[in-house]
């Protein structure tokens, strides 16, 4: 696997430096914005495979430049922020980013957990662990899970690109069907990190996900929600 590229959003240059230093000790490729403006330089002049961003930004802040990511494109995204409250951190997740942390972190926390969301979201193909067969797309109640792009095709034709988070979550689901799956069993699949207690990344997640499904009037119902024991997937696989 190549060398990562982590683009650091970051207008505070003690922070950023800091956070340069850290990654390049792992031996990430760093590169470095200090506002929206740079950022979608960088996007554009290099092939970024996560993006560390703070919320408060000179101008656009970080969250209104996640929804702008995540209409374009489908790089792992964390935000490191002092902002700290739940409804900052749910609507960071509900935008699409694949981790929140708040400041002050611990820089081994932080590297473990970008470690771990790298090593999924750089994988260049998915396949089937039993037969080692490239998988193209899922189909399942008339839905398509396309692999290549990560999009979810409705039944009635429209495209959705997913964020990494959902994408991830999705699959899961889908090759695994009819089994119970724990919320921490999902966050390690989504994150590669482990449940900790007021973690709400996976319900967050599963909730947007339904919003996708409950798109279709009438529809079945393809998440179930088991109480006290996580999610089960309910679709029919083609």
């Amino acid at each position: 696997m190549s060398t990562a590229n982590i683009l650091i959003v970051e207008d505070e240059l003690v922070t950023r430096n800091m956070l340069k230093s850290v990654f390049e000790a792992e031996g990430y490729n760093v590169l470095e914005a200090n506002d929206g403006n740079e950022m979608h330089q960088a996007i554009k002049e290099n092939n970024i495979n996560l993006i560390i961003m703070d919320i408060n930004l000179p101008g656009k802040n970080g969250l209104l430049l996640a929804r702008e990511l995540r209409e374009h494109e489908n790089i792992a995204l964390i935000f490191l922020t002092g902002r700290d409250n739940e409804v900052d951190k749910i609507l960071g997740l509900e935008i699409g980013a694949d981790d929140y942390i708040t400041k002050p972190f611990n820089p081994r926390e932080l590297t473990i957990r970008t470690r771990n969301l790298l090593t999924r979201t750089m994988q260049d193909n998915i396949y089937f662990e039993e037969t080692g067969k490239k998988v193209e797309n899922y189909k399942f109640n008339g839905w398509t899970l396309e692999i290549e792009s990560r999009s979810l095709i409705s039944p009635d034709g429209n495209i959705c690109k997913l964020p990494r988070s959902e994408f991830r979550a999705i699959l899961h689901f889908i090759e695994n069907p009819g089994k119970i799956q724990t919320r921490a069993d999902l966050l390690m699949k989504m994150t590669g990190r482990e449940l900790k207690a007021q973690d709400r990344t996976v319900d967050v997640t599963i909730r947007r996900i339904r919003k996708h499904f409950e798109s279709i009037p009438d529809a079945p119902e393809i998440i179930a929600t088991i109480h006290g024991e996580g999610y089960r997937f309910c679709g029919d696989v083609e």
